[in-house]
């Protein structure tokens, strides 16, 4: 017990958390005394690492399979889990699979095979039906957002998955979503609920914002101005949409970034660590980035568009007051509509006239080398910064890759950087450096 409470100081040290919530600490203790486990809470509270601590010390480190697959709605959500299981610094392997990359890739990742597998459920049925890799050893199954998967139409691909695996001894349902249904293909018979879905972001401000015309652009741009140079989430309920708001953006010198389901996977990639490492403090989005992403620092969210159901509109919401910080959402309506039953206690806002700047003080720059050629982030900040010459501050968020890196450094050395660091070698490998 003492090793393991040593083991998760460490941990949390390595992701500057000071201490576990309450729900963290409920998860853990069902997780590793129960067989069955349905976890339910609110967006933005820590279900990751309440599910992923206690299955993490419950590994075998002398087995060479893979011992527990998490199956997610999303790339996006299983690219996020993979980096918070990495950021943990374990030493276990642990992998993502997901749709919008080549079997032939997944299939090199999985000749090592992790400890930990995450992936889509297509993907990871895919995968089974194959036999790629062997299933004797998987004993856990998180089923993450599970009710998210159902939704978008994964329940035969779900079930498919709990099929091909005959030898589970732990199932662990999420969901931030209350009065959930539990699918029968789970076979769960005693399930422990560790249920904290009726709690409410105590840190969030509600506010609604009256547009005097239908038209509501002009008002938005007048809101980002008021609020100023913060990071946030603008919410549309259609795609379309998006590409209006975003010219009409782009034509008021607002900067931003688009995120949304029809994008190339590459491109939803590039946008969400360009909003995450401050090269794009708003990034315009659909429904598709209510879950899955995790910008701990999103200060305010905007409902251009009003969901139609309540717990959409609770999950937008959980995107920022995460973790009991604060974070205000922002409902902008044309002045004679009404508000849904599902809206109480929003306050109403004046936005009044305000001068702001959108330039954002940091670039993106790729480099093309990553874990596959034993590269670290360490190594990379070596390189930016004893012969780039950058100073600490200069240098931002490094997201590490297996194939490449993309390193957040301040505009005005990126030209530089890149000047004098491509081509340059790494770990024995050239590689190269250009701005994104």
């Amino acid at each position: 017990m003492a090793s393991n409470l040593k083991n998760q100081k460490q941990i949390l040290d390595k992701l500057k958390i000071e201490k576990l919530n309450q729900m963290q600490e409920d998860a853990k203790l069902a997780i590793h005394s129960n067989q069955e486990i349905i976890l339910a809470s609110p967006t933005g509270t820590g279900k990751t690492l309440a599910f992923l601590l206690p299955i993490i010390a419950e590994l075998d480190r002398g087995l060479n399979h893979i011992q527990v697959i998490i199956i997610v709605p999303s790339r996006e959500l299983a690219i996020q889990i993979e980096s918070v299981a990495r950021e943990m610094g374990t030493g276990y392997k642990i992998d993502a699979v997901y749709g919008g990359r080549s079997f032939s890739k997944d299939k090199l990742i999985l000749q090592n095979r992790p400890a930990i597998l995450i992936g889509t459920p297509g993907r990871v049925a895919a995968h089974l039906r194959r036999e790629v890799f062997s299933t004797i050893k998987i004993k856990t199954l998180v089923l993450d957002e599970f009710d998210k998967s159902l939704e978008i139409g994964f329940e035969e691909e779900m079930m498919e998955i709990v099929e091909l695996l005959p030898n589970l001894n732990k199932k662990i349902l999420t969901s931030a979503t209350p009065n959930i249904r539990i699918p029968d293909f789970v076979e769960l018979k005693n399930p422990v609920f560790v249920n904290y879905s009726d709690d409410i972001l105590t840190g969030l401000d509600l506010k609604v914002v009256n547009s005097p015309v239908k038209d509501k652009l002009a008002t938005l741009v007048k809101l980002l101005k008021f609020i100023g140079q913060k990071p946030g989430i603008i919410f549309c309920n259609y795609r379309e949409s998006i590409k209006r708001i975003s010219d009409y953006l782009e034509a008021e010198g607002i900067s931003h970034g688009c995120f949304y389901g029809s994008m190339e996977q590459i491109d939803r990639e590039r946008s969400l660590i360009k909003f995450r490492n401050g090269t794009n403090r708003l990034l315009l989005a659909t429904d598709l980035a209510a879950r899955g992403i995790d910008v701990p620092q999103i200060e305010f969210i905007i409902h251009y568009h009003l969901p139609v159901k309540a717990h959409e509109f609770k999950h937008r919401n959980g995107r920022t007051a995460r973790m009991l910080r604060e974070g205000t959402a922002y409902v902008i309506k044309w002045e004679e509509d009404m508000l849904p039953d599902f809206i109480v206690g929003a306050k109403q806002e004046v936005i009044l006239d305000k001068p702001t700047s959108f330039d954002t003080d940091w670039s993106t720059i790729f480099v093309s080398g990553g874990r596959k050629d034993k590269i670290s982030k360490g190594d990379i900040a070596g390189l930016f910064i004893k012969q780039g010459g950058l100073k600490h501050e200069e240098l931002g968020l490094i997201e590490l890759k297996n194939d490449c890196a993309f390193v957040a450094v301040k505009k005005s050395k990126s030209n530089a950087i890149v000047e004098n660091l491509n081509n340059s070698k790494l770990k024995k490998k050239k590689v190269r450096i250009r701005l994104i």
